[in-house]
Order: C-alpha cells, then structure tokens, then sequence
C-alpha cells in the first residue's frame, strides 16, 4: 500500500525508493490539501541540517520556536469547535440545571479522552501525509469502506441537523422571532457559501474566521458567566470531588456522549496536512507532532472554558427549580432573561450570539468535515464548491423537514434531538476502532507507531466510551421504541452492528488469520 511505503520512509533506514513509488501512486489519488493550498513553515538556518534525508537517523526535533507554533495554529482550534457544537451547549445546560455542579469532573474527564482521541488523529495524519478516511480506504477491503463511509455520513447527518437547528434558534430569539425555525435553516444553509469565500483566500482566512466565532463564544459565556455568579467553591469541588446518582445519570452520559464526535476524528486528521511538512525528515515529523499537540490541548482548553461557563451558569440559576427539566435551547435565553434581567445587556441576546457562534461555526466545520470524508473513502476528485452543495445537501434537506414538522417546544422534538444522539453514538466505534488499529500499525505509521501503554489506554477509553453509548441505545430502545416487528428488526440490525464491530476489532489478530485460512482450506 501506498500508506506503508510512505510509512517505511520515516524509518530510521533510507525510504527515497519507497517515497517516489507511493508519490507516483498517490498521483491519482484524493488529497486533503493541494500542495500550493498549504502553509509555508519557515526554517531558520539554525534548524536546517537535520540529519539528512530518508529517515532522519537519530536527528533531534528543532528547538521550540513561538513563531513556529503560531504557524502550526489553527487546526487544533477547528477541532475544538466540535467540542462547542449546539448539542454539547444544550449538554451542558442540562447537566447543571438537573445536576449543578456535580458533573464537572465528568466533563474535565471527557475532555481529557476527546484529547487523547484526537492527538491520535492529528498523529496519524502528520506520520502518514494521509487522513483517516484515505487510510481507511486503503487499509479495508471495498465492502467495508463502503460501510465505514455510509456510518460516518449518517453521524455527519445527526450533527449537522442539531447545529442548524441550533442556529436557527439564535436566528429566531435575535430577529424577536420574526425569522421562523425554517427561514432559520435556510439561512443557515448557505454557510457553505460563506465557507466556499473563505478557503479561496486560503486556509489561515478560514482559520482565522473560525478564531473570532470561537472568540465570540468565549466572550458571550464569559459575560454571561460573569452576570450569573457562580460559587467558585462549588465549581472547584465539582470539578475535583466525583459524585454521580441515579438522578443524574443520564445527564452524565449525555455529557461523555457528547464530546467524541465520529466526524471530528477524521477531521482533525485532514486539518493537520494543511501546514508543508517534509515527511522523509524523521525531525520535521517529529517537530510537526510535538507543535500539533500544543496547539490542540491550548484549543481544547480554551473549549472546556467555555462548557464549564454554560454549565455554572445553568448550575447557579436553575439547579432545583422548577424549570430544570424542562429547560433546552430555546427556552434557556428566557429563562435567563427571566431570573437575570438586564444587567449590562439583555442576557437573551447574549445567550442567543453564543448559540449562533457556535452552530455556524460547528455547521461549517461539518461541511468541511464531510468533504474529507467523501472525498477520502470514495476517492472522488470532485471540485472543492460541488463538494461542499453535496455535503451540505445531505443534511439540509432532513434539516428542513425537521424545521417544517416539528416545534422546538413540542415534547417530540426532545425525542427527535434524543434519536439523533443515539444515531452519533453508535457511530462512534467506526472512527474509534480504525483510528487505534492504524497508529498501532508499525507498516502504516513507521517509527511513530503509539506504544503499548497508549496503546492499552487508547482502547480502554474506546471501550468505554462503547460502554457509555451502548447504555444510551438501550435506554433509547426501552423507552422511545414501540412495536414488536419494529423491536425485532431493530434486533436483527443490532446483530449486523455488533458483528460489524468485531470484524473491526480482530481483522488485523492472528485469530482472524486463523479463521480466514481455515475457511479458505474447507472451501
């Protein structure tokens, strides 16, 4: 494969050979990134000898430069907005209204695995000079990639219509509900176009819009955190003090199931290509790993700010009150206005600027998303705007139905918005479950192949995370699911899933080579 030959170039021995015959296979293939689209990482004499060619031998990675990771800044934050999406704002919400501060430490936990999980994808992509979705091509045999692909388009989906949805909400509460949910949606929709704009002036223009919507939200939570007044004290305890009841439990899976995003895993592995890194220096990988993973744990901070701002807020006004069960997006900015007033600004506005910062923001990063993932799988060379109306296509027009069908206060839609997080989570071991199997591979990632302790820990977190989700499909099933032929279909489809996931699973152990050659000898 074209991924092992690259892969074997970053070894310690020599890989030129190996380097042109994957460059002259690569030649037709899908790339994220064009090589005139990528950002120019400037070299000083100082850093400039390293080693020299194939593998690097035992170079040591340049020192650290500020100019340097300012350069590299930029992916990691596009990442991070997946962490700040609609459904992981009403997430939020929720769990301090129902739970108050009891649920902080969850959330630093889950964002400590969202970290682990997409270090890993910006790993494999820097090592490789490929996405997930390509190594995913190239790693499983054609049924399978079909499959992968259809289950990440369908997790595209579920995301895409929470965020415009959510959008659509701030479009309502800003225009005093002039707007209706559906002219929301339309609104929304042509994002892509705003997207199109923005990477023909390059990727640093579009990093830098995604920059101030990020900017945006951290503002308006802030001030709204600053209005609100939270205890501190209970903030620090509940960050350091665990605690889970039964009462709060599905809060609590809400909260984990949010933060891994399928779509995001491969993102993130894309978003790192955008920077020209020299890939036969063992350093220049090396170097690009070690500023990737700065500039991603600051974006991450900068995203568990801002959830533990919504939750606090939440926590202080509505924790015990009536309202705590019943409060979700739309009603949170009256129910706010409600209890807080006016006292710098309408604190409905400020609510409502955050929440359309942050499904813009989460909306365009799942068109861009949804190009790499297409692009990757199927390895189409489509042009960049025919890519983005397709990608944008599959989630509007449902979007649109669910704007013309439903009412955001109607109890269904909670049932429909509960669906579609079923729908993400069962997604997830189709990102999870690759991703591992790739950066444990020494032929796919050479010599920056994760070691066993990563390893264990990396597969620990995916079980649980298996864990966490699966009780939310049964819970989903036993309550929402009704129809004894509905139930058995749904259990003839589980059973596909379930061996789906195993396949994954022992495809690359020597009991699935055992199996494979005794099926092969009886027939």
């Amino acid at each position: 494969m074209a991924s092992r030959d690259l892969a074997e170039s970053l070894l310690p021995v020599g890989g030129g050979a190996a380097t042109a015959t994957a460059s002259a296979h690569d030649e037709y293939d899908e790339r994220a990134y064009d090589s005139d689209d990528k950002v120019s990482i400037d070299v000083s004499d100082s850093d400039s000898e390293d080693g020299g060619g194939g593998g690097g031998g035992d170079a040591m990675r340049p020192a650290f430069s500020w100019r340097k990771l300012w350069r590299f800044t930029g992916p990691g934050f596009l990442m991070c907005i997946a962490f700040l999406d609609p459904g992981n704002l009403e997430g939020d919400l929720q769990a301090g209204a129902a739970a108050g501060y009891e649920l902080l430490w969850l959330l630093l936990w889950a964002t400590v695995m969202g970290a682990l999980v997409q270090l890993l994808s910006a790993r494999l992509g820097v090592a490789t000079g490929k996405h997930l979705a390509e190594l995913c091509r190239e790693e499983y045999p054609p049924w399978a990639t079909r499959a992968l692909w259809a289950m990440t388009e369908l997790a595209l989906v579920g995301a895409d219509i929470q965020e415009v949805i959510g959008s659509a909400i701030a479009i309502k509460i800003l225009s005093a509900g002039t707007v209706p949910l559906w002219g929301g949606v339309v609104i929304t929709a042509f994002d892509c176009f705003i997207f199109l704009f923005l990477e023909n002036y390059g990727v640093r223009k579009l990093e830098a819009f995604f920059g101030v919507l990020i900017a945006v939200m951290a503002v308006s939570f802030a001030i709204m955190f600053g209005e609100t007044k939270p205890s501190g004290k209970e903030l620090l305890i509940g960050l350091v003090v665990p605690k889970l009841s039964s009462r709060t439990i599905k809060q609590a899976v809400g909260i984990v199931g949010c933060i891994i995003m399928p779509h995001n895993v491969f993102l993130h592995s894309a978003l790192v290509q955008s920077r020209k890194i020299d890939t036969n220096k063992k350093s220049r990988v090396q170097e690009a790993v070690f500023y990737y993973n700065i500039e991603s744990i600051l974006a991450l901070i900068v995203s568990f700010f801002i959830n533990i701002c919504v939750t606090t807020v939440f926590a202080k006004g509505f924790y015990g009150s009536e309202q705590a069960d019943g409060i979700g997006l739309e009603n949170a900015g009256q129910y706010l206005q409600q209890k807080y007033g006016t006292a710098f600004f309408p604190i409905l506005y400020i609510w409502a600027i955050g929440l359309l910062a942050s499904g813009q923001s989460s909306t365009i990063t799942g068109t861009y998303a949804g190009q790499f993932v297409m692009g990757g799988f199927l390895n189409l060379r489509l042009k960049k705007w025919l890519r983005a109306m397709i990608t944008r296509s599959f989630a509007i027009i449902p979007t649109m139905i669910v704007a013309l069908f439903f009412d955001t206060e109607d109890p269904t839609m909670d049932i429909l918005n509960e669906a579609l997080n079923v729908l993400q989570s069962i997604q997830i071991p189709f990102a999870l479950i690759p991703l591992i199997t790739l950066v444990s591979k020494e032929q796919v990632m050479g010599s920056f192949v994760v070691g066993p302790i990563t390893k264990v820990i990396s597969w620990i977190v995916t079980v649980f995370l298996m864990l966490i989700n699966g009780y939310l499909i049964l819970s989903f099933y036993a309550t929402e699911v009704r129809g004894a032929l509905v139930r058995s279909s749904l259990c003839a489809v589980l059973a596909v899933y379930l061996a789906f996931i195993v396949y994954l699973i022992v495809r690359n152990t020597s009991l699935y080579s055992r199996l494979r050659s005794a099926m092969t000898k009886s027939t």
